[in-house]
């Protein structure tokens, strides 16, 4: 995964076809990646991956709920049309969207999308409340969505007609909001929906064939804020395993959250983004790709080069993203 890849200038969008490039995955999800109608946009991404040589023939992208207009002051701030009034954060449609791009064909007539779902028909859904009852309104919970971009299980068919389904997400962040924690019980509750889905509580069964959990769920097992039970629920979920995927630059990182005594826990080679530390919550580990059991791990890695790396400067200057590109390379069972 790799987050706000078109932010800053050409320099940096090139930072990250060469990041991809250098990688070179089969199935990549892009999050943070603006979507509009025609898919020009991830078209014209995917043309300068081919020219990298990285061709992506298969893509696959839908309307996410961030920047989807509600109507309603779904934030509580007093004030109608803010980009946090959206169903999910987004200052115009599509803002801040994903993107699936693959090198095995997609099945795009398979596709479950659950990005629809409305939060308070989510079981046992968090939603906020306040002595003065639901937060905001009653009437912006029972329009408010609970994917803050999208939710969806793509079918993917392997070498030898294997079907992969890859359950792509994306979660809002489990802060900026106030004491009755909607941003933090929203993020639980989309990170929950994967393990209630292969429990089969989502109203269908769970696919049959072979998973894997991808995305960026915006919340680390151990370190920073959040309801972190959700991603140790998935984290351990009987279907998926953790590869623990870890870098280099992320332990060497560390060494300066350590002097700034931000109080982290979490194993530091595991951290997917580079936060500030003063203010901040420092390095923490949010994006995921938790393959099925049945599969074999091959590798697995985070790309944060260390100093001296010649690939360090990939991920350094300004418009650089503070994500990194999360990776497993795994190996379908005969």
């Amino acid at each position: 995964m790799l987050r706000d890849i078109l932010k800053g200038e050409d320099r940096d969008i090139q930072s990250a076809v060469d990041v991809i490039a250098h990688i070179s995955p089969d199935i990549l999800l892009l999050t943070g990646f603006d979507w509009d109608h025609g898919m020009s946009t991830l078209g014209a991404f995917a043309s300068l991956l081919g020219v990298a040589g990285t061709p992506y023939p298969h893509l696959y992208a839908a309307r996410p709920n961030a920047g989807k207009a509600s109507g309603l002051d779904l934030d509580g701030d007093g004030r109608l049309g803010g980009p946090r009034d959206a169903q999910g954060y987004g200052r115009f449609a599509g803002h801040g969207g994903m993107a699936l791009l693959s090198r095995l064909p997609l099945v795009h007539d398979e596709v479950r999308e659950f990005t629809d779902l409305r939060w308070k028909d989510f079981p046992g859904a968090l939603l906020p409340e306040t002595d003065a009852g639901p937060f905001p309104s009653a009437e912006a919970l029972d329009a408010q969505l609970l994917s803050s971009v999208a939710h969806w299980d793509v079918p993917v068919i392997m070498e030898g007609g294997t079907r992969l389904h890859l359950l792509s997400f994306a979660a809002g962040p489990p802060v900026f909001d106030g004491p009755e924690d909607r941003n933090g019980r929203r993020n639980h509750d989309e990170v929950a929906l994967w393990s209630h889905y292969l429990a089969g509580g989502l109203g269908q069964s769970a696919p049959d064939d072979l998973i894997v959990v991808l995305g960026n769920a915006n919340l680390d097992p151990a370190d920073g804020e959040g309801l972190q039970d959700a991603i140790l629920d998935l984290l351990a979920h009987p279907r998926v395993q953790d590869a623990r995927p870890h870098s280099a630059g992320g332990d060497e990182a560390a060494g300066a959250q350590r002097g700034a005594n931000i109080g982290q826990s979490g194993d530091p080679n595991l951290d997917t983004a580079d936060w500030s530390d003063d203010p901040g919550p420092g390095n923490l580990r949010v994006s995921y790709v938790l393959p099925d059991r049945q599969l074999s791990v091959i590798a697995s890695g985070v790309f944060w080069p260390a100093a001296g790396d010649p690939m360090r400067q990939l991920i350094e200057g300004e418009g650089a993203s503070r994500h990194r590109l999360v990776w497993v390379d795994i190996e379908v069972p005969d």
